[in-house]
C-alpha cells in the first residue's frame, strides 16, 4: 500500500530523453554569457569612473592574448564534440550487438553522458558569444566593455569540458564489460522493487464494473501511468479504477485499459494524458524488465554464433538474486490508496511465478549441451528452494524437473548427465 508521487512520470520521461539536458545546458550558457558581459561591462565602467585607465588599458590587452585562446575553443569544441560522439555511437552499437538492443538505454539515461554533452555544447556556444562582444575599440576612456571575466570563465568551462570528457570515456568503456552492463541492469531493477513498499497483496472486494476505458491513442508499449492523476479522477467519481494491462504489455486502439467499478465513469477527457505509451519498456513501473533484459543478455551469450556460457552465468547470478529478494513479497496486485485511505487504483503486477519463468524459462531451453549453465541453475533454484515457502516452491521444481529431463535426454554418457546435473554455483569454476 502506498502514496504516489504527484508528478512521478516525469522524471523518468526526462531521463529516457537526450535532448532536455543539453538543451537546459545551451541555455544555461546563454544565461551566463549575459551574466559574465555585464560584469565586464559594470567592471570597466567602475574603473572609468575612478580613473584607472591604466588598468584598462591593461585588461584590453590582457583580453586581446586571451582572444586567441578563445576564438580556438570556438573552432575545435563542435568538431571536438562530433569526434568524440562517433566513436562512441560505435562503440555502442558494438556493445549492443554483443550483449542486447536494450542496452542502448543505459547510454541514453547516462547523466555523465548528458552532462558532457549539455557542458560541450554550453562552452561552444559561450565561446561564440563572448567573441562576438569583442571591440574594436583599444581607448581606455572610450571602452565599452572588455570580456575578462567572460574570458576567464570561458576557460572554466574549458578544463570543466576535459575532466568530464575523462569520465564519459571511462563510462562509455564500462559499457562495454558485460559485467558492468549485468550490475547496471540488476540495480536499476532494484530501483523499482524499492518504489513498492511491503505490503498485503490481497486486494479488498472490489464494487462490480459498470464501464471500461477504452485505449484511444497509438498502439505502442504502456510504460507507464500517472497514478496521483487517475487517484484523484476516481476520488472525484466515486470509483474504483483497475488497470487491465499490465506495465510492459502492447496495447492497440479500442482495447480496454481501464475498469470502472462502482460510482460513476470518468470522461475520457479526464482520462487523457493519464497513461503513457511508447516504442520500448521502462524500468519506472515495471518489476519484470530488469529480468528481461538479463535474460535476454543471456540468451545471446548461449546463441551459436557467441556461444558464451560465462555470460550466461553471470545473468543467472544476478537473476537468483532479484528472486531472492522478491521470494517473500506478496505480488499479485498493488493497491493505490487516495488521502483518506481508500483503494481508489488498482494495479496488477507479475506474480512469482511469473518471475520464475521469465528468469529460468529461456534460459533452461538453451542450457541442454551447456554443463557450466546447467550446473549454475540447478544451484539457483536449490538456493531459491530453500529460500521460498512450500507455495513457491511449485515453480522452482518444475524448472528442476524440466532441465533435469532435458539434459538425461540430450547427455548421451551417465557421466555426462551427472556432471551437467552437479549443483555448482560458478558453473564449472
Amino acid at each position: 500500500m502506498r502514496r504516489p508521487r504527484p508528478l512521478s512520470p516525469l522524471r523518468e520521461h526526462l531521463r529516457d530523453t537526450f535532448w532536455f539536458t543539453p538543451a537546459a545546458g545551451l541555455v544555461g550558457a546563454m544565461a551566463l554569457a549575459t551574466l559574465v558581459l555585464a560584469l565586464d561591462s559594470l567592471l570597466i565602467e567602475a574603473l572609468q569612473e575612478d580613473g584607472e585607465y591604466g588598468t584598462v588599458s591593461s585588461l584590453i590587452k590582457l583580453s586581446e592574448d586571451a582572444k586567441s585562446i578563445i576564438t580556438t575553443v570556438g573552432s575545435a569544441m563542435l568538431t571536438f564534440i562530433g569526434v568524440v560522439f562517433s566513436i562512441s555511437l560505435v562503440a555502442l552499437q558494438m556493445a549492443s550487438g554483443q550483449f542486447t538492443p536494450r542496452v542502448v538505454r543505459l547510454y541514453v539515461r547516462s547523466r555523465i553522458t548528458k552532462c558532457t554533452f549539455a557542458v560541450f555544447l554550453a562552452t561552444f556556444l559561450f565561446a561564440l558569444l563572448v567573441q562576438a562582444s569583442y571591440e574594436g575599440d583599444a581607448d581606455p576612456r572610450t571602452v565599452t566593455t572588455v570580456p575578462v571575466i567572460s574570458g576567464l570563465t570561458c576557460v572554466v568551462l574549458v578544463l570543466v569540458s576535459l575532466v568530464l570528457f575523462v569520465a564519459y570515456v571511462n563510462s562509455t568503456l564500462r559499457l562495454m564489460r558485460v559485467s558492468h552492463v549485468i550490475d547496471r541492469i540488476t540495480r536499476e531493477a532494484f530501483r523499482v522493487l524499492d518504489r513498492y513498499e511491503r505490503g498485503s497483496g490481497e486486494a479488498p472486494a472490489l464494487p462490480e464494473a459498470v464501464a471500461e476505458a477504452e485505449h484511444q491513442g497509438a498502439a505502442g508499449v504502456l510504460r507507464d501511468v500517472h497514478i496521483a492523476r487517475l487517484v484523484r479522477i476516481a476520488r472525484r467519481n466515486g470509483t474504483v479504477l483497475r488497470l487491465v494491462p499490465r506495465i510492459g504489455d502492447f496495447v492497440v486502439p479500442g482495447t480496454p485499459v481501464l475498469a470502472v467499478h462502482g460510482g460513476t465513469r470518468p470522461s475520457p477527457r479526464a482520462l487523457r494524458h493519464t497513461m503513457t505509451v511508447g516504442v520500448e519498456r521502462t524500468y519506472h513501473q515495471d518489476p519484470a524488465f530488469g529480468l528481461r533484459q538479463l535474460s535476454d543478455i543471456a540468451l545471446r551469450a548461449l546463441s551459436p554464433a557467441v556461444n558464451d556460457p560465462t555470460t550466461a552465468v553471470q545473468c543467472l547470478d544476478r537473476i537468483t538474486q532479484f528472486l531472492a529478494a522478491v521470494v517473500d513479497r506478496p505480488f499479485g496486485v498493488l493497491h493505490h490508496r487516495d488521502a483518506k485511505g481508500a483503494v481508489r487504483l488498482v494495479q496488477e503486477l507479475p506474480g512469482w511465478s511469473d518471475l520464475v519463468d521469465l528468469g529460468f524459462s529461456e534460459i533452461r531451453g538453451c542450457a541442454v549441451g551447456n554443463p557450466q549453465v546447467s550446473r549454475r541453475m540447478l544451484a539457483a533454484l536449490d538456493d531459491l528452494w530453500w529460500l521460498a515457502d512450500d507455495e513457491r516452491r511449485v515453480p522452482l521444481a518444475r524448472h528442476r524437473t524440466l532441465l533435469t529431463q532435458a539434459v538425461e535426454r540430450t547427455a548421451a554418457e551417465p557421466a555426462d548427465r551427472a556432471f551437467a546435473l552437479r549443483p555448482d554455483r560458478q558453473g564449472i569454476g
